[in-house]
């Protein structure tokens, strides 16, 4: 893991009840910011929270469908009262699949990924821009795919969502660039999560074949990127969007 200095900060985190969102929240905590860790299923949440104030950090759970508007709207206010009114970092990586061909997705397929991988980033950002606008300082990180940048079978709901968030990412940071803000974009690619280990083997195989570095990433691998983003040595790097994926899509 990088060492970054994050003390005296406050992040949120979505979907860090598990996965990429739980490493990241343990990173985030680690280098010493207080986390607010948001997720859908209570006890897995609470779990992971109690996992990271057990090593020495400093988390609290939420619960919150980031689709939502109305809960969105709440615990983004509960947050920062918790917080002091202060977040500084946001890292947006909830998000879901549900994969089919398109000829055959239906609207519910096509809606419930698109709300929540790209109207969710929305919605918090929307939550805590004015936050950081006050403060004059900030750091949003948003969790994209390699999906979105190149496709992939089966997943149009999902790509599209994915793409949306790099557009997103590069409008905001534009927006809010003038306000010491700054807004970029991580697109993973197979990463060592719960998802993939219930992959076939054979498909696992086939997959490491077509990564260059022969191997999945880990949790850690897009945890770093995060820290760096969200460090206060990012302030000349606003935008961006860095694909993890082992020279895939070189």
């Amino acid at each position: 893991m990088i060492q970054v200095d994050l003390k005296g900060q406050n992040a949120v985190v979505t979907g860090a009840t598990r996965g990429i969102g739980f490493g990241i929240a343990k990173a985030l905590s680690a280098a010493g910011a207080a986390v607010a860790c948001i997720g859908t299923n209570a006890e897995k949440l609470s779990k992971s929270v109690d996992e990271i104030n057990a090593a020495g950090g400093s988390a609290k759970a939420y619960i919150c469908d980031v689709s939502k508007s109305d809960q969105v709207e709440a615990v983004s206010k509960q947050i920062l009262e918790d917080f002091g009114g202060k977040v500084d970092i946001l890292v947006n990586n909830a998000g879901i699949t549900k994969d089919t061909l398109v000829r055959v997705m239906t609207d519910e397929q096509w809606d419930d990924v698109i709300a929540v991988n790209l109207r969710g980033p929305f919605l918090m950002t929307r939550a805590f821009v004015s936050a950081m606008r006050k403060k004059k300082y900030g750091r949003i990180i948003n969790i994209s795919s390699i999906s979105g940048l190149i496709g992939n079978r089966g997943q149009a709901n999902y790509s599209a969502s994915k793409a949306g968030v790099i557009g997103f990412t590069r409008t905001v940071s534009k927006e809010l660039a003038n306000r010491n803000i700054t807004v970029n974009s991580i697109a993973p690619g197979f990463i060592e999560t719960d998802m993939t280990a219930v992959l076939d083997p054979v498909i696992v195989t086939e997959m490491k074949n077509r990564i260059p570095v022969g191997r999945f990433g880990s949790p850690d691998d897009i945890a770093n990127a995060v820290l760096y983003f969200a460090s206060p040595d990012s302030s000349f790097v606003t935008g961006q969007v860095i694909a993890i994926d082992g020279g895939m899509i070189m």
